[in-house]
């Protein structure tokens, strides 16, 4: 049986992922916040640097191309920790990039000058500075203000051989003809990388597309250059909810680098979660990542971070594989029982649990059936009986909850012993 027998996938329908791999200086790439980004939420925790250097691990692991290591201005201490991840990734001969976030100041990059020579390595100085029209007015600055700092940092940054990556903030509500200058006179002055910023959560999908095309079409070649000597980076965040679609949206639309935290941890809603961008990537064919680890990676963060993790997260909450539902874990089972791994895990989920190290779970509550009972005996070892089950049934039908399989066990034992 082939799977276009099983699913009808009208996702593609008149769909069609294009990307002219000529017209850009590499394929898709992420750049994880976690780090930097994703620490500025009001509720995370700066995780220790064996924690940190522990998550930079998943990150090389999952072959994540980008990471941000910190804001070096933010003080000695985050400076110290940039300064042992970066030994790290030169002594395990990482492939992932590293770059710290910087304010358009001269003494935010200085430490970068040190630590690019200490560890001989490239790091990208992501030099951040508001354009849209109302920070303009809140901060009392000029156009001309704006391009007076961003020359004098892109130049300091790249006399000192410092990669840049230019980024506007909260570009998503900035005006196309001040986008254009600024971005042309970082790009004259020597970046050759820019990041548009969806700053405050603002954009739909449909503006990230306008957004890019506009940038891709008539700023990067005003510029003078062509498009694929410039990478162009996404940053989206989750304040309506769409940071999934928006990077979604931002990779159709010829983004070279679109970046994402752990579990959307960041300021405010959060950032667009990484994770959940890649497991719609990997899922639409447009990456090929093993993000087997990507399980591990999202719990550590939790625990490292203490970012959220509801329940019903999307894959990699503790309900997204299990069902008590009777009609629901019948079908599972079904498929269990034909040995059929691929089977089980798509008949009631549109995620397949095992790409992402995770497996279809069947429990016992009281919407349940009875082949939830009985394939959940069968899996814990103990023989089936029409007197056990029906005990089992009755008990379930009763509880206002799905049964942890401790009370399920609990229950079992009860009735051996009776």
């Amino acid at each position: 049986m082939e799977e276009s027998d099983l699913i009808y996938d009208w996702n593609i329908v008149d769909y069609e992922f294009k990307r002219n791999a000529s017209n850009h200086p590499h394929e898709i790439w992420f750049d994880d916040e976690t780090l930097r980004d994703g620490l500025q939420s009001p509720s995370a925790r700066n995780p220790t640097i064996e924690q940190k250097i522990e998550l930079l691990s998943y990150m090389e692991r999952l072959g994540v191309q980008k990471v941000d290591l910190g804001l070096p201005g933010a003080g000695p201490f985050h400076v110290n920790h940039i300064d042992a991840m970066l030994s790290h990734i030169v002594e395990n001969d990482y492939s992932i990039r590293p770059g710290c976030a910087v304010r358009t100041v001269i003494s935010d990059i200085e430490p970068l000058v040190d630590l690019q020579a200490k560890h001989e390595i490239q790091i990208q100085a992501s030099a951040f500075l508001g354009t849209s029209p109302i920070r303009q007015y809140a901060e009392n600055w000029t156009m001309e203000r704006i391009l007076s700092t961003a020359e004098k940092a892109v130049s300091f940054a790249v006399d000192n051989d410092i990669p840049v990556m230019f980024v506007t903030e909260d570009t998503t509500r900035s005006k196309p003809e001040e986008i254009k200058e600024v971005y042309t006179r970082a790009i004259e002055l020597g970046a050759d990388r820019i990041c548009v910023c969806d700053t405050c959560g603002h954009v739909t999908p449909n503006g990230v597309k306008q957004l890019l095309t506009f940038i891709q079409d008539e700023v990067i070649p005003d510029s003078g250059v062509k498009r694929r000597d410039i990478e162009v980076n996404w940053h989206g965040h989750q304040d309506r909810g769409l940071g999934v679609a928006n990077n979604l949206a931002a990779a159709e639309a010829g983004a070279d680098v679109i970046h994402g935290t752990a579990l959307g941890v960041g300021e405010r809603a959060g950032n667009a979660p990484l994770d959940q961008t890649l497991v719609n990537l990997s899922l639409m064919g447009v990456i090929d990542n093993d993000l087997t680890l990507l399980n591990e990676y999202m719990q550590k963060a939790h625990d490292y971070v203490e970012v959220a993790l509801p329940r019903n997260y999307p894959v990699f909450g503790e309900d997204a594989f299990e069902t008590g539902t009777g009609v629901h874990a019948s079908a599972v089972i079904k498929a269990m029982k034909k040995g059929d791994h691929w089977l089980a895990d798509r008949v009631y989920s549109g995620v397949p649990a095992q790409d992402y190290g995770l497996q279809q779970i069947i429990r016992v509550g009281h919407m349940s059936g009875r082949s939830n009972i009985v394939w959940w005996l069968e899996q814990h070892g103990h023989e089936v009986s029409d007197e056990l089950v029906a005990h089992l049934f009755e008990i379930a039908k009763s509880q206002r909850r799905l049964m942890p399989d401790s009370e399920v066990e609990t229950a079992v034992q009860e009735f051996l012993s009776s």
